[in-house]
């Protein structure tokens, strides 16, 4: 059997010149084509950046990447029979890179563009390009590792209805008023008209295109309502989604594909970001979100995943007391994060330096857990490291060697 593509992108093409794409979440954007329920089709995605980062040793394009214009998803598609309060469930038959473009890249964004988890300790930009063959992913910048990608999207979600687009609006709007100042940072993307794509609107309906831009949610963050970019990294080959439906015909999108991450996704651009082709089939489960009481997104993980043995993971821990020295009460951010920089230590003593580290724990397989949120007054979270990445012995077994690791992109 042929299975059709229902959407197709191209590569040498300007993005935003591309309809069907879209870069915000609004229930106008058109849909692009239409899917029957229980049809299994390809859809193509570029990048999340559109193809902003290139294929050098040069980190000046993570410097300067345009964040207005992100992400560039694929949709929204009509699926046939989907009705608010159903629910899509969506099944990932396959994730492939394009032929003609078997590399992937990770990047720390400069931390007054997009910073990371770790922006105020590695504040300058980096990056890793990696080379695919076959499964597995290796990096020139990060020398002696390699590893089967567990390949998947970073975001898949239906589009919002008109009343939760507004409920989303005013919830972050409200994190941006009463945390901005404190924080002195970004806290949240609101509604953006620079460089809004909506997909056929950009040509046919300018006054809609203004509308989205000013209305429409940034795809940056996920949210309890549909999913989007939640960048799990086990929702891989084989995993069924099962997304609330909000709209007539769902408006699906997809986009974001990675060839592989780790738990937390920590500098922000932290999987192996890739364009790509996915394989889906979709059905509607009538009354769905009634019937299984849900109203967020849950989703059935696949049959595939990198397998190491159990004592082959270097397992840190982390506690809610930070670098400085400071309680924190049961917070489990400050906890991964001194769980990660432990992790940098340890692997420093090899002669990779912080940001190449940064880099790889970003997108390589690691295994990030909550230990305990009991024991007041200190979260504790783990960080399992697969030893097996590496081509030389990283286990806890006296003074290291170091040696001669080159240098990611900067």
């Amino acid at each position: 059997m042929v299975i059709r593509t229902a959407a197709k992108v191209d590569l040498n093409k300007p993005p935003e010149e591309q309809t069907c794409l879209h870069n915000r979440w609004h229930p106008d954007i058109p849909f692009i084509s239409r899917i029957a329920p229980n049809e299994v089709v390809k859809i193509e995605c570029l990048d999340w950046t559109g193809g902003q980062i290139k294929n050098n040793d040069s980190a000046e394009d993570i410097r300067n990447v345009d964040l207005t214009k992100i992400h560039y998803l694929t949709g929204p598609f009509e699926i046939g029979t989907a009705e608010p309060g159903d629910i899509l469930v969506v099944e990932i038959q396959d994730v492939q890179p394009f032929d003609e473009q078997p590399w992937g890249f990770t990047g720390v964004f400069d931390r007054h563009n997009g910073g990371g988890f770790l922006d105020e300790i590695y504040p300058h930009p980096a990056k890793a390009i990696w080379d695919f063959e076959g499964i597995f992913a290796s990096s020139r910048h990060i020398p002696h590792v390699r590893f089967p990608g567990l390949i998947h999207p970073g975001i898949l979600g239906c589009a919002p209805s008109a009343e939760i687009l507004a409920e989303w609006n005013r919830r972050e709007g409200e994190v941006v008023q009463s945390k901005v100042h404190e924080l002195n940072r970004d806290v949240a993307q609101l509604p953006q008209p620079q460089n809004v794509h909506a997909g056929q609107a950009n040509i046919s309906h300018p006054d809609l295109k203004a509308k989205v831009g000013r209305e429409g949610a940034r795809t940056i963050p996920g949210r309890p309502e549909n999913g989007g970019n939640c960048d799990i990294k086990n929702l891989s080959r084989g995993s069924k989604v099962f997304l609330p439906v909000h709209v007539p015909g769902a408006g699906f999108s997809v986009g974001d594909l990675h060839f592989s991450e780790g738990d937390g996704e920590i500098s922000f651009c932290g999987a192996i970001e890739m364009a790509g082709i996915i394989t889906l089939k979709m059905s509607v489960m009538k009354n769905g979100m009634a019937d299984l009481g849900l109203k967020s997104p849950i989703y059935i993980p696949g049959p595939v995943e990198p397998h190491y043995g159990p004592g082959r993971y270097l397992t840190f821990e982390g506690f809610s007391v930070d670098e400085h020295g400071k309680q924190h009460y049961m917070d489990a951010t400050v906890a991964y994060r001194q769980t990660v920089l432990q992790c940098i230590q340890y692997l420093k003593r090899f002669g990779y330096d912080d940001y190449q580290i940064y880099l790889l724990l970003s997108c390589a397989p690691i295994q990030g857990h909550i230990a305990g949120i009991v024991d007041i007054p200190n979260a504790c979270t783990t960080l399992g490291l697969p030893m097996d990445i590496f081509d030389f012995d990283i286990s806890p077994t006296g003074p290291a060697t170091k040696m001669d690791m080159g240098a990611c992109a900067k």
